[in-house]
């Protein structure tokens, strides 16, 4: 099925903006919504094949437990794009590597130990069964799902992100619930021109009052544009 170059433009400028206007929505896999990597967990409780999730300060982030203290999940990571050097892109992901691997969607699914994983953070275990009432598949072919995927991957905030990794290992199917939500919002401003319309005079009384740079401003101008094109 052919793509639609003008959705495929909306699309990425919506990344884009997401990731522009808000930096803590990296939180999706960025250390630091917990309180430190020393934080002791109860690994024998976990089973492989496990789905485990952390809190993150407007996301969730998902991996699957491979067993012996090890968790594979999707992780973007720029430096994956700079060397081939192992002993460096296999330390863990630092915001400095994570925020350009985002934008460039450079990506590897990594594994790392339960307290790399979920950095401090309380962990819920399996918990998308019961969010998404979905029939697993047996734990054992969870984890191989995920080990056959280890390595690079291109990655997106929107269409291949951590949950994705996991909902296929987990239920046969890329789901994101997060993203949804995202779709959603976007339906809802398609829907209503008048919202668009507004949203670009909005966009440029902001140039030509409040003195915002060009550059800024422009988002609000071309996001509602597009939006109002493909409305039909």
């Amino acid at each position: 099925m052919m793509k639609n170059p003008m959705m495929e433009a909306v699309s990425l400028l919506l990344e884009k903006l997401l990731l522009i206007s808000n930096f803590k929505l990296l939180g999706v896999c960025a250390p630091g919504g917990g309180t430190g990597r020393n934080r002791p967990y109860e690994i024998s409780s976990f089973l492989r094949g496990d789905v485990l999730e952390v809190s993150r300060t407007h996301f969730t982030h998902y991996g699957i437990y491979l067993g012996n203290n090890r968790v594979a999940h999707l992780m973007p990571d720029i430096l994956l794009a700079l060397t081939n050097d192992k002993g460096r892109t296999q330390k863990v992901v630092s915001n400095k590597r994570l925020i350009p691997g985002v934008i460039c969607k450079v990506a590897s699914i990594r594994v790392d130990t339960v307290e790399d994983f979920a950095y401090g953070a309380d962990i819920l275990v399996n918990h998308l069964d019961e969010t998404l009432k979905q029939k697993s598949l047996h734990n054992e072919e969870v984890a191989c799902r995920a080990e056959q995927q280890l390595g690079l991957t291109p990655y997106s905030l929107l269409w291949n992100n951590c949950e994705h990794f996991v909902t296929y290992c987990r239920y046969g199917a890329r789901i994101s619930p997060q993203a949804e939500k995202f779709y959603e919002t976007v339906k809802i401003i398609i829907r209503d021109q008048r919202s668009c319309l507004a949203s670009a005079v909005l966009g440029l009384l902001s140039i030509v009052y409040a003195g915002l740079a060009p550059y800024t401003a422009l988002p609000a101008l071309y996001i509602p544009f597009c939006l109002w094109m493909m409305s039909g």
